[in-house]
This record gives C-alpha cells, sequence and structure tokens, in this order.
C-alpha cells in the first residue's frame, strides 16, 4: 500500500545513473534539506535503546555532510531536533542535548578545515547554555568557509520560524518603521531564519514517513520531495547520490505548464 501511494504521489520512481542530467533539470540541487528520521526505529530492530540510534546517526551525518560537496550541493539543512522534540523522554533528550554539545566541539575543526561554514537555525537562544556557547564557537570558527553552508536545524520549527518572522515585522509596524502594505513574499522571507538562502530544491526524509513533520514549511514551498525507507543510520552518501540522480529527471514547473 505505502509503494502504491510513493508512486501515486511522485515519490518513488525509477532512478537514473548517478550524475545524470536532463535537459528539463540541467541544474544540481543546491540546496537540499534532510529529515534525518528513523534513529529509535533503527535502534529498537537491533535490540537497542533509543539512544545508541542517535548515536549512529551523528556518523551518518558525518557521511553524508563529507560527501555533499562533491555531489554539486551548496547548503544543507539537517533537522537534527525539533520543537516538539522537548516532549520526549528525559534522557532521550539530555542524549541529544549531548550528542549536539559533542558533534560541535569534534567536528568544528575537521569541517573548519574542509570548508564547510556550521550554521544554526532554529530557536537557539532557548538552548541550554553549553549548547548554545559550543555552537556559537564552532560558528565563529567556520564562518568564513564557502565550500558547504551546514544548516543545523536546532529547537527548530517550521510554524515557530513563521510565528518569529511575524513578530519583527509586527514589531516594525508597530514601531512606524513599515507599512503592512509593504509587507510580500520577499519581506517574509528575510526575516526566516534562512534569509539570505536558496530555497531548498530537495526535501529527503528518510524512514519512509510522508510529511514535512514542521520543517522548512515556507522555504519547502517548491521543493521536491524524495522519500526512502532507509532508515537515517543507514543513509550514506550513495543514497544522497541517488536522490539527486533522481531529482535530476524531475521537471520543476513553479506552478507554470
Amino acid at each position: 500500500m505505502l509503494d502504491n501511494i510513493r508512486r501515486l504521489v511522485g515519490l518513488e520512481r525509477e532512478t537514473a545513473p548517478a550524475g545524470t542530467q536532463t535537459q528539463e533539470n540541467p541544474n544540481p540541487a543546491r540546496h537540499v534539506g534532510i529529515i534525518m528520521d528513523g534513529n529509535g526505529r533503527w535502534a529498537t530492530q537491533r535490540g537497542l535503546p533509543r539512544t545508541a540510534g542517535h548515536r549512529a546517526g551523528v556518523e551518518a551525518l558525518r557521511n553524508v555532510v563529507k560527501a555533499a560537496p562533491d555531489l554539486g550541493i551548496q547548503v544543507l539543512t539537517c533537522y537534527a531536533f525539533s520543537t516538539e522534540n522537548w516532549k520526549r523522554p528525559k534522557d532521550e533528550v539530555d542524549t541529544l542535548m549531548f550528542l549536539l554539545l559533542e558533534y560541535c566541539r569534534l567536528e568544528a575543526e575537521t569541517l573548519h578545515r574542509n570548508g564547510v561554514k556550521i550554521n544554526a537555525i532554529g530557536r537557539i537562544d532557548q538552548l541550554p547554555a553549553p549548547q548554545r556557547e559550543e555552537i556559537d564557537r564552532a560558528m565563529a570558527l567556520t564562518r568564513e568557509n564557502d565550500r558547504l553552508i551546514l544548516n543545523l536545524a536546532v529547537n527548530y520549527g517550521g510554524q515557530a520560524e513563521l510565528v518569529d518572522a511575524v513578530r519583527k515585522l509586527a514589531t516594525e509596524v508597530k514601531e512606524g518603521r513599515l507599512d503592512p502594505a509593504e509587507i510580500d513574499v520577499a519581506r517574509i522571507a528575510a526575516n526566516l531564519y534562512t534569509a539570505g538562502l536558496p530555497d531548498p530544491d530537495l526535501v529527503i526524509r528518510t524512514a519512509g514517513e510522508l510529511r514535512l513533520s514542521n520543517f522548512l514549511l515556507w522555504q519547502a514551498a517548491y521543493s521536491e520531495l524524495w522519500v526512502t525507507d532507509v532508515y537515517w543510520p543507514d543513509f550514506k552518501g550513495e543514497h544522497l547520490e541517488q536522490a539527486l540522480s533522481d531529482f535530476a529527471r524531475r521537471e520543476r514547473r513553479f506552478g507554470a505548464v
């Protein structure tokens, strides 16, 4: 049943050879978003605690970040921790916070040497102080890099992002610095966490779920979607290449004929 639904909505297609580009879509995806799902199920299938799945997921992230620049990706936005994830059991939240801290602390130097710019999007100010400080340090260290922008979506929610953007615009209106009639798509986009970046060309979701889960709701308005049953800890560079090959075969119309 799930396979039939995927075929109907275009999420599962015959995959072209790696690196294939078509006349309809000659350019590679510049910005790729990834909903990194399935860590818990991966661990459960192996009789391990869910926290073990999250640890394995960090290694998958490491592999994908390494592969991304060579595949033509300029911006990679990875959904690391949502605004809803605080509802999970305390030990799981604590593990996720520790892994965030550890990733920034241990990977920043390597990412810096490889030209990766680390950025964080979300309500970062609500994170515990050690995580905020380590994120700030990693961002400062890598801010001049331009081989790849790695957006870590942390304490991120697409609805929260829109609320924050509206609050900024409302403040400008209240203070007399903005006429409400001047609010348009460009003005809203300029107040999102991703201001200045291209919208994602492609959104990948692992573990087979067919939903965006509050990820880049505004930015993904015309993103192509690619869903795989592979759990995130098993996702590798070859799967990313497969997704990009499929993307290259698609014709993007942006509402036109």
